[in-house]
């Protein structure tokens, strides 16, 4: 079963932007899939993501 996406608006500085957009170049992702990357490990680390949700991109890892 796909997960559903939904859209949101984001307002971030520019610097971090910026090295938001160098970060996914490197790992060659692009800006939104390493947003969500971040995001979802974040929430992982923090105790707050089930189990069952999407894993980390382990393919690709930091």
């Amino acid at each position: 079963m796909a997960s559903e996406k939904k859209a949101y608006p984001l307002r971030v500085s520019a610097a971090v932007l910026d090295a938001m957009q160098a970060w996914s170049e490197d790992e060659l992702r692009s800006l939104n899939a390493q947003i969500e990357y971040v995001l979802r490990d974040a929430l992982r680390r923090a105790g707050r993501l089930k189990p069952s949700a999407e894993p980390i991109d382990d393919a690709n890892p930091r």
